[in-house]
């Protein structure tokens, strides 16, 4: 039958609610089994801190995640495991599942947070559950990866809470299938690639960059031929280009002062945010092209500075995409600042959306876990919400929705709050998928009431 958007919220509440005796009725017993076939999930109270919760459910006993992926209805060709409690899921299910029906798509969200986490995840959690193991219908929990700096600061882990969490949490919270890494080692690729180039058109002339960027011999890679067309210069040799077409197209005169491109390390170090780079003996310039005399050379350093891996625009790409080859023209179409005629300059200007693509390989498929009721939860992705979108990924939501077939259900979590994660959701997740959730479900508590209200205050923060 139709389940209403009422029945969501009041099956979460039984679920989750530690003082309401339903959720005892439903899991205190060892007598029988659950909705999906397993045996109901046995619950202590008072209710152990999460990281004993999950130990104590894996020392019990978890499936594997070849059985999930399997009663998930993936093929053993379509898994790659990372040891016995997570895998690789390749896209190859959506191709094969393109022309099944979708399930119903469910967004979860709350209203504006504090600091602590308001339990979106954990009703995420629950929420799929209580849907699966409890209601017997196939449900799939989609959520973001969460980043280190959090996971080691006052916010803690994103996994869930208490009996509603993915298990084992330390594998979901720490490095989980690397895709927070790529993601960095990609960023931090083209960093470099940014201040190599500016040294290097410090240092030489149009004629000796172009020689670099194509030896005798050789002809124009595809991304120097897109460059070209960019450029409005329509000829595949690099034989053919006039000394003007060789300086516009060896050139990028990369304004240092507009460049946006941070480097990224996933840990809350205050005082990598601002940094001066450049400042190796080695790291000079001639005071102009040409001048061979080294005592005016002059130090060819710059202020920069860091930010954590996950506000990487690369993030929020990866959140995006809708495939590999997707991923690859959206890295490459990445602006990373401005020449000093004002014209952008990308990734693919640089030359590095490729390469960046290919660190990114792996990081393009999302990673299948399981929750304290063996509920399947693929996760992916982990883009923040101030300054990206705040969601998992399209890919993830998309392999869920056919999986989980007419019948089922995919409930999908907005992170942050609704005044920025369920807003982009909406605005920019759903417009780059067009698929549509059937409903939403916001959590409150009286926490982030009292706190938004003005009067109250979770902690106060000495800087």
């Amino acid at each position: 039958g139709h389940i209403t958007p009422l029945l969501y919220l009041h099956v979460t509440y039984l679920l989750l609610s530690p003082y309401h005796p339903a959720r005892f009725k439903f899991a205190m017993t060892t007598e029988g089994m659950n909705a999906m076939g397993r045996p109901k999930l046995v619950t202590q109270h008072p209710v152990p801190s999460d990281i004993d919760v999950s130990k104590s459910i894996v020392a019990g006993g978890i499936p594997d995640i070849r059985v999930i992926g399997l009663e998930a209805g993936i093929l053993d060709s379509e898994l790659i495991p990372w040891g016995n409690h997570k895998a690789k899921i390749s896209l190859a299910v959506r191709d094969r599942l393109k022309d099944s029906p979708n399930g119903s798509y469910v967004v979860c969200t709350g209203i504006n947070p504090t600091p602590l986490g308001e339990g979106k995840s954990t009703t995420t959690v629950g929420l799929a559950q209580a849907l699966s193991a409890h209601l017997g219908r196939r449900t799939f929990a989609c959520i973001r990866q969460p980043s280190q700096g959090p996971t080691f600061g006052i916010k803690g882990g994103a996994a869930g809470g208490g009996y509603a969490q993915v298990v084992p949490m330390e594998e979901f919270n720490l490095h989980l299938t690397g895709d927070i890494h790529a993601v960095g080692a990609a960023n931090n690729l083209l960093a470099a690639a940014i201040e190599t180039r500016m040294f290097h058109e410090s240092c030489q002339s149009d004629a000796a960059l172009f020689k670099r960027l194509c030896p005798p011999g050789k002809g124009f890679a595809p991304v120097m031929l897109k460059r070209l067309e960019k450029l409005g210069i329509k000829k595949i040799e690099p034989t053919e280009l006039t000394e003007e077409e060789i300086s516009k197209f060896a050139r990028l005169d990369i304004d240092p002062d507009t460049v946006t491109w941070q480097r990224v390390l996933d840990t809350c170090d205050r005082h990598l945010r601002g940094v001066t780079v450049g400042c190796g003996k080695n790291e000079t310039v001639p005071s102009k092209i040409g001048c061979k005399d080294r005592s005016k050379r002059k130090q060819n350093d710059r202020k920069t500075g860091f930010d954590i891996t996950v506000a990487s625009e690369v993030m929020a790409v990866l959140a995006l995409a809708t495939g590999l080859g997707d991923l690859r023209e959206k890295l490459g179409a990445m602006i990373v600042g401005y020449s000093r005629s004002g014209q952008p300059v990308t990734a693919d200007d640089l030359g590095c959306g490729g390469a960046m693509a290919v660190l990114m390989r792996d990081a393009i498929m999302p990673t299948l876990m399981q929750t304290a009721e063996a509920t399947p939860v693929i996760v992916h992705a982990g883009p923040f919400a101030n300054i990206a979108t705040g969601n998992s990924s399209i890919v993830a939501d998309q392999i869920a929705l056919k999986l989980a077939g007419p019948e089922g259900f995919v409930v999908t979590e907005a992170g942050f709050g609704a005044d920025i994660g369920m807003e982009k959701f909406f605005n920019i997740k759903c417009r780059a998928s067009g698929l549509l959730p059937k409903c939403a479900v916001i959590v409150a508590t009286v926490r982030a009431l009292k706190m938004h209200g003005g009067k109250f205050f979770v902690f106060k923060f000495d800087f």
